[in-house]
């Protein structure tokens, strides 16, 4: 038995990982041929990733996957600790799952991912959920045939979380969920550790791909018909910062442009480690998308540095400035905490004035959320939740302003948009733009899904746009 510990997790040492092959264990292949599963991704696109090698680690064991949690006899919850909302969603998925081992005995259930590098989740497991059958955490995701079978084998609760970060695996076994869109990791971890964020500790230090491995997966997509690569990391911008002395993501972004596929994007980036190069690539290459996801966090300087975040609002406005000034028709999008300990009204105001000099297209809006083990977590507090709900519904109103605003000025465009397939929309189909706006569209012929075709804009919606093929 491995628990997670904080102490341990925090430390980053100079020690080099080694890069290792995945070896499958052909003596448990297809070991638990008949037996079902059934697969819960939360959170982000990493995760979503991971789960991603998740079923292609369950099918190499013979599981076959179910859309029905009740026709399963493996039930895996892949989790997210960023905000309480997924914490409180995963343990209430458990909670259901309880209730369906009483009728089913026999019922496999297991809980990876980010929430299971938190020391007070497995403690709460090991007191108040013993019904569920393994643990594992972010760092030995390509043990988990081995975890398993152990856990079948023994018949006893397995709990196998490491809070040092081990060898950097490749070659793990795949089954993407779409067939013309792929995520590509290209560095685990991250070293910024913001006092409200919990990812520095459940996900590890900063370990970069080396580049031959990331334009190897990427020369294959290419050649199986991939259209679009998003590449994924904690902190996307530090690439190659922990690996090479003078190559960066802005020149592993030039040589993937350079091997011709259609669509290029990166998340999620941190503005700390926004360079120059990476702004004059994404502004050099077409097929490298014109859309930026750029946290903030707040506009104000002085949260910002109660958040760690190692930036001024000036800081943050410069970049903004200079990446709308040097890629034509560029999208930007952002996260931005409300109430965080600390923020007076006055802060706020400095959010909002900021929103409203870079009039994002996107924004991802949120309380703040307090997470076990975060410096935050000490900071004293004294502003209310309803005044906190408050200065968010404030925000969402001028954030919505500027997404219908932006949407309309596109009325009339005919935009490049990549396929998706059917909208909700009866007799429509949907996809997204280069600048990650969803579109929906009427097409006089039929179209299939992974095409990229022109679409001229109707309508603008705060959300979306509306549209007819070309």
């Amino acid at each position: 038995m491995h628990l997670p510990d904080y102490k341990e997790a925090r430390s980053r040492s100079k020690k080099e990982y080694n890069r290792i092959e995945f070896k499958s264990n052909n003596k448990i292949a297809n070991k638990y041929s008949g037996k079902k599963f059934f697969l819960k991704t939360y959170g982000c696109q990493m995760n979503e990733h991971d789960s991603e090698n998740i079923e292609a680690l369950l099918v190499s064991l013979g599981f076959s996957k179910v859309d029905d949690y009740n026709e399963a006899d493996l039930v895996l919850l892949n989790t997210c600790s960023i905000r309480e909302n997924a914490h409180n969603k995963a343990f209430g998925m458990l909670g259901r799952l309880k209730h369906l081992k009483s009728e089913k005995r026999d019922l496999l259930i297991g809980l990876c991912g980010c929430m299971a590098q938190e020391a007070s989740v497995v403690e709460e497991i090991l007191r108040d959920y013993k019904f569920v059958n393994f643990v594992f955490g972010t760092h030995n995701l390509y043990q988990l045939p081995n975890i398993i079978d152990k856990a079948i084998e023994e018949n006893e609760q397995q709990i196998e979380v490491f809070s040092r970060e081990g060898d950097l695996v490749e070659g793990l076994p795949v089954i993407r969920s779409n067939n013309y869109k792929a995520y590509v990791n290209i560095i685990y971890g991250c070293d910024k550790f913001c006092t409200y964020c919990i990812v520095p500790y459940t996900r590890g230090r900063e370990r970069s791909r080396k580049k031959e491995d990331i334009l190897t997966e990427i020369r294959d997509l290419i050649n199986d018909g991939y259209k679009e690569v998003t590449l994924l990391g904690q902190n996307v911008n530090a690439y190659g910062k922990d690996l090479y002395d003078d190559y960066n993501l802005g020149d592993l972004l030039e040589e993937i442009a350079l091997m011709g596929i259609p669509r290029v994007r990166f998340m999620t980036s941190h503005p700390w480690d926004f360079t120059d190069k990476m702004i004059e690539v994404i502004g050099k290459y077409p097929n490298i998308m014109p859309s930026v996801h750029l946290p903030v966090q707040s506009g104000s300087s002085k949260i910002l540095k109660r958040m760690g975040r190692r930036y001024t609002r000036e800081n943050y406005l410069e970049l903004f400035h200079k990446i709308k000034d040097t890629v034509p028709g560029v999208s930007i999008s952002t996260d931005i905490i409300v109430g965080f300990p600390g923020e007076t009204e006055e802060d706020f105001l400095e959010t909002m004035s900021l929103v409203e000099e870079c009039k994002y297209d996107n924004a991802f809006t949120f309380i703040f959320s307090e997470r076990e083990g975060t410096p935050a977590c000490k900071l004293e507090d004294n502003t209310s939740l309803a005044e906190k709900e408050e200065r968010l519904q404030r925000l969402n109103a001028v954030v919505n302003k500027y997404f219908l605003e932006n949407n309309k000025k596109l009325e009339g465009n005919v935009l490049k948009v990549l396929v998706e397939g059917i909208s909700e929309k009866k007799d429509m189909y949907f996809g997204y733009s280069e600048t990650n706006k969803l579109i929906n569209f009427n097409c006089d012929r039929e179209l299939s899904a992974g095409e990229i075709i022109d679409v001229e804009i109707t309508s603008a919606k705060t959300w979306s746009l509306d549209g007819k093929a070309i």
